[in-house]
């Protein structure tokens, strides 16, 4: 089965250019557009996209509001593929906060807008870990955001539960965390499961901003 993409940009031509990049991959589908973020919630609830294309800043919902209604307010969500102009954006990373799972940056070549929508949907990888340290160590609390440091603490993690937490913040895939723990990837993957439940994130890359946010993990 193809991964099928909802392009969501207030430009003609970034959706265009999005579509022929993704169209041009016998395993990616793009399945429909919208022009705001205000029409993504009918849209992604009738087209049942893997994948939200989804550019940061629009006139009527801007990416960061689009998020955080889509993951509210719709059953079994897609994953959330911020597209920005800018990468060092506190746009971005306050998307990235409400939920998002990754951003891409307008700039990027085809091969690099293809791997990214593979990787966010497959989900065993964080997107461009360096960039979201950056982010981090830019716009985060620096450890200092009380809610995320006492859910960590709610959370107990095991020793090895934490060593893969640490892992996941440095954009290791489960084999190559397999391969560094010495254990399989079915033993990684339970870890994963186990980490993301403890901390109550949907996906990777929100545990590991929550990592950062409660200063687990320093973003620098």
């Amino acid at each position: 089965m193809p991964v099928t993409v909802l392009l969501v940009d207030d430009e003609p031509l970034v959706r265009a250019g999005l579509r022929a990049v993704l169209e041009a991959q016998p395993d990616i589908e793009v399945v429909g557009e919208a022009a705001d973020g205000a029409a993504v919630i009918p849209l992604v609830r009738r087209l049942r996209p893997d994948v939200v294309a989804m550019d940061v800043r629009m006139p009527l919902l801007d990416g960061i509001e689009a998020t955080r209604a889509v993951l509210r307010t719709v059953d079994r969500p897609p994953k959330i593929l911020v597209v920005t102009t800018f990468e060092n954006d506190e746009y971005v990373y306050e998307a990235l906060r409400a939920g998002a799972d990754g951003f891409l940056l307008k700039r990027a070549r085809p091969a690099e807008i293809v791997h990214a929508v593979r990787l966010v949907a497959e989900g065993e990888s964080l997107l461009f870990p360096a960039s979201v340290r950056q982010l981090a160590a830019e716009y985060g609390d620096r450890g200092g955001n009380p809610e995320a440091r006492a859910a960590l603490e709610r959370a107990a993690l095991t020793e090895r539960e934490a060593e893969v937490l640490r892992l996941m913040a440095r954009g290791l895939s489960n084999a190559e965390m397999a391969a560094r723990l010495i254990v399989g990837t079915e033993t990684v993957k339970s870890h994963v499961s186990a980490v993301l439940a403890k901390l109550g994130a949907r996906d990777r890359t929100q545990a590991v901003i929550a990592a950062y946010e409660s200063g687990f993990v320093a973003p620098g």
